[in-house]
């Protein structure tokens, strides 16, 4: 009977329940929407973070480079050219190879990491910046610049003392990767395009390969040789960016980079993979625990680091877009609950008749709740649909956001500076920010949809309370009055 009742009704009350029904849709729809973006903003934050540290990496260890104290000399690297008879004006080159980013830290620090519980895998790795000086030089010093600093002040270009000079700098990036363990770090966000890439027992070869955009650049390709700091190492492969700019223009045995950047038994970052992506806040606070004076950075943290169009679409999906589905959701339902009760109140005679007839109050309850959830579940229905139709959407049209990372870890391209008398003068170009660019997506999962199902038939026992309790307060009097 309950049922034959509810199909009859719902087949005489089409309008009234496709009114209810396509409000709560309304609501459903925005949450699916709104969580599948979510799900695809902490994608593409993902995304940027392999761009960094390589496919697979959780979080990276580091340590901070510290602060000078107060009356100490800021360590500058510094060229000095021969001076003597007859090297005044001769073309000279030479280059510094300087640890770039963070403070070193030690081999046994990965060890000690790779220790800690929840800890699948880590690996260290060492980046460094070779900065090539060459040019036709007068007696005295060559100071290579510091980042963000002026020409002259040890900046972006240079100073020569004591003699005027014509020289250019050519600074490019260097990444030591432990070709023993190959599965984290930057290089894994990158394919082999030409060539290959290093075999486990290359700990201490002559071998680099470099990024595409670097070879291309200097003209190398495979079999090539590029000379750093005197040593001649030969061009295995070359590797191409998945996304964005690589984070390393060559890439060399972790041993050999040490050797250059004078940093034996070193590295600057640990990169590290959690056994399961729901510890890794766990695995951070061990870190940070057992391992002191050390940062560690997981996607989170990066997230909270990034600039640009990603994180103001982040920033609005997660505030605005998620208080936005909580207010139209709840109003979906105080609607649904509103009209339910008002289309018992309009059945007043029909709900009095059958109570005279013998239908307890429970019975008319349960039949008004039966058919709200029916309407629930209509709604449900539809909004998981036109959830899937927008989550397809911003997929197959949305736009593609920029991650702005700040100054950029690889790619610095040469400068030129023309150096007079005391001094260096400015570049002709920079290197820019960093951006990479990330497709938006709005991945919809299974636990999505048993939200959207779930707010299905709590919209519909909500629409049903309010229709039961005012079908539970009517008398067969009603019925009676309502006839006369």
């Amino acid at each position: 009977m309950f049922f034959t009742y509810l199909r009859r009704e719902l087949r005489r009350r089409r309008k009234a329940a496709l009114v209810v029904a396509s409000g709560l849709a309304l609501g459903i729809a925005l949450v699916i929407v709104v969580d599948s973006v979510t799900a695809g903003m902490s994608r593409a934050q993902a995304k940027v973070l392999e761009s960094l540290y390589g496919l697979g990496t959780d979080m990276t260890v580091t340590k901070a480079v510290s602060p000078p104290g107060e009356g100490d000399a800021v360590r500058r690297p510094r060229f000095r050219f021969d001076a003597g008879e007859g090297t005044d004006g001769a073309q000279q080159s030479q280059d510094v190879v300087m640890v770039q980013g963070f403070e070193t830290l030690t081999a046994s620090t990965v060890a000690k990491v790779a220790a800690q519980d929840g800890v699948a895998d880590a690996v260290g790795g060492l980046s460094a910046r070779v900065m090539k000086v060459d040019g036709r030089f007068a007696s005295g010093e060559v100071r290579p610049a510091q980042p963000g600093q002026a020409p002259g002040q040890g900046g972006a270009g240079g100073e020569v003392r004591g003699g005027g000079a014509d020289f250019g700098v050519d600074s490019y990036t260097v990444y030591g990767t432990d070709v023993a363990h190959q599965g984290l770090g930057p290089l894994t966000s990158s394919k082999i395009t030409s060539g290959r890439t290093f075999t486990a027992g290359e700990t201490s070869a002559k071998v680099a390969v470099v990024d595409s955009a670097h070879a291309k650049e200097q003209g190398l390709t495979v079999g090539e040789k590029i000379t750093v700091s005197g040593t001649a190492y030969t061009v295995i492969g070359v590797a191409t960016a998945d996304s964005g700019d690589a984070s390393a223009d060559v890439y060399l045995p972790l041993a050999e980079a040490q050797t250059l950047a004078d940093a034996k038994g070193r590295v600057t970052t640990v990169y590290v993979r959690a056994t399961d992506s729901q510890r890794i806040d766990e695995v951070k606070g061990a870190v940070q625990k057992n391992v002191p004076g050390t940062t560690v950075t997981t996607s989170a943290d990066l997230a909270d680091t990034v600039s640009g169009s990603l994180s103001t679409a982040s920033d609005l999906a997660t505030g605005v877009g998620k208080w936005l589905s909580i207010v139209v959701l709840g109003a979906a339902f105080v609607v649904a609950g509103l009209l339910t009760s008002s289309a018992v109140s309009r059945r007043v005679r029909e709900f009095g008749t059958l109570k005279a007839l013998g239908w307890r109050s429970g019975r008319v309850t349960r039949q008004v709740a039966g058919e709200a959830l029916a309407h629930g579940l209509i709604g449900g229905a539809l909004g998981i649909g036109a959830g899937l139709a927008g989550a397809w959407a911003v997929t197959a049209f949305g736009p593609t956001l920029t991650a702005e990372l700040g100054g950029g870890a690889g790619g610095g391209g040469g400068q030129r500076f023309a150096g007079g008398p005391g001094g260096g003068g400015g570049p002709v170009r920079e290197t820019a920010t960093r951006a990479l660019d990330v497709a938006l997506t709005a991945p919809v999962s299974l636990t999505t949809i048993g939200l959207a199902v779930a707010l299905a038939v709590t919209g519909g026992l909500v629409a049903g309370g309010f229709g039961g309790w005012r079908a539970a307060r009517l008398r067969p009097a009603d019925a009676l009055r309502r006839v006369g």
